[in-house]
C-alpha cells in the first residue's frame, strides 16, 4: 500500500508497505482524506521535539470501514468515520481521572507513533467514531476542531461574553466558531488580511490587523475600556501571548492552545493584579468528537471552505513543501488516498 513516509526532517516520499492486520478489539480502515497539520509539519522540518524518525505522518483523518467486529456502537463495515489519534496508557494518574487528553504518556499518531498517511490503518474500535452521514473531506476535518471546541470549554463562556482570538489560522479559525457556537461575540486578530477575511467568512464580529493597529488599543476601542472576557491564544508565540495579557478584562479568562517553541518572559505580577485564569489546553476528548460531528450535522457552518488545496498522496512531498513556504494564503490541506 502507498504510505507517506519521513526518513529524517525534509526527506519525503512515498513508499510501499504491507497492508496491516487488525489485531483483537480492532477495525480495519481504509484511509480516505488526511489532513496536514502543523504538527506534521513540524516533523517533517524537524522542529517537533517530540517526534522519531522514520515516521509516518498523519492524524486528522476520516476512512471506511472494510473490517470490523461486533461492537455496541452500531459500527460496520463500509461506514465512513473518523477517530481519536491520541493513545492514553489508561494507567497514570491523569487517565485514572479521567483526563485522557493528558496522559503523562500520551502517543499520538504521526509523532510518538506512526500516523494514518497510508492506505489502510487498522484502530481500536473504540477510537472510532460515527461520521452521521458527513463526507469525508468533512470528516477529516474534525479532529482539528475538537482541539479548539475543547479549547473553548476550558473556560466557562456565556452568551454575550466577548472573546477575542488571537490567530487566525485554522486552529484560530476553529475557536472562532467553537466559541460563536456558545453564543460568544467574537473577534479575531491577526497580521494577514486574508485570514482575516477567512475570519469575517465564518462569523466574526470584527477583526485587528495587528501589524497596522496595536492590539491592545483596538481591545480597549472594542469593549469600551472593559477589555475581552476571554482571549484565546493560537499561534504559539510570546508576543501574542503578552497581548492575550494586555487585552483581557480584569476578573478575565485566557486560554492557550498555541503551542510555544520559545520561552516567554514577563512579570508575573500582571496576573495577580488582573486576576487572571490562564488555562491550558491540550488535545480533545472523545466527548468532544462527537460533539464536533454533531455541531458540523447541523449544517450552520461549512468547514469545507477551511479547505485551501487537495493533494492526491502521490504528491504528498509537493502537499509539505507548499505549507513550509506558506505564506499566509493556505488555510487548511488535505491528502486524497482515493483513486487517482
Amino acid at each position: 500500500m502507498k504510505t507517506v513516509h519521513i526518513s529524517k526532517p525534509f526527506e519525503i516520499e512515498v513508499i510501499d508497505t504491507k497492508e496491516p492486520v487488525a489485531k483483537e478489539g480492532e477495525a480495519l480502515l481504509k484511509i480516505l482524506y488526511g489532513g496536514i497539520c502543523g504538527a506534521d509539519v513540524a516533523s517533517y522540518t524537524g522542529n517537533q521535539p517530540f517526534t522519531t524518525y522514520p515516521r509516518i505522518p498523519g492524524h486528522e483523518f476520516s476512512a471506511q470501514i472494510v473490517t470490523i467486529p461486533e461492537n455496541d456502537k452500531g459500527l460496520k463495515p463500509g461506514d465512513i468515520v473518523t477517530c481519536n489519534p491520541y493513545f492514553n496508557c489508561k494507567t497514570c494518574y491523569s487517565c485514572r481521572r479521567g483526563f485522557v487528553n493528558c496522559c503523562t504518556d500520551n502517543q499520538t499518531m504521526g509523532v510518538q507513533r506512526d500516523g494514518a498517511f497510508r492506505e489502510y490503518i487498522s484502530m481500536p474500535v473504540e477510537r472510532i467514531y460515527d461520521g452521521k452521514g458527513l463526507s469525508a473531506k468533512e470528516l477529516a476535518l474534525v479532529e482539528p476542531f475538537t482541539i479548539s471546541y475543547h479549547a473553548l470549554h476550558r473556560a466557562c463562556i456565556s452568551a454575550g461574553d466577548r472573546v477575542l482570538v488571537v490567530g487566525a489560522g485554522p486552529i484560530g479559525l476553529f475557536a472562532l466558531i467553537a466559541a460563536k457556537a456558545q453564543g460568544a461575540e467574537v473577534y479575531v486578530a491577526d497580521i494577514l488580511d486574508g485570514r482575516l477575511e477567512k475570519a469575517l467568512h465564518f462569523g466574526a464580529d470584527g477583526v485587528i490587523n495587528s501589524k497596522k493597529e496595536d492590539i491592545k488599543e483596538a481591545a480597549m476601542r472594542i469593549t469600551n475600556g472593559d477589555g475581552f472576557d476571554v482571549c484565546v491564544e493560537a499561534c504559539g508565540q510570546s508576543v501574542t501571548f503578552m497581548a492575550c495579557i494586555d487585552c483581557a478584562a480584569f476578573a478575565g479568562n485566557i486560554i492557550l492552545i498555541g503551542n510555544g517553541k520559545k520561552e516567554t518572559t514577563f512579570l508575573h505580577s500582571i496576573l495577580l493584579k488582573k486576576e487572571l485564569n490562564v488555562f491550558g489546553s491540550r488535545n480533545s476528548f472523545p466527548v468532544d468528537f462527537e460533539a464536533v460531528i454533531d455541531l458540523i450535522s447541523k449544517g450552520e457552518v461549512n468547514v469545507l471552505d477551511m479547505v485551501s488545496d487537495i493533494y492526491p498522496v502521490s504528491r504528498a512531498d509537493e502537499a509539505f513543501k507548499a505549507l513550509v513556504d506558506n505564506d499566509g494564503s493556505l488555510c487548511k490541506v488535505l491528502i486524497s488516498f482515493e483513486e487517482e
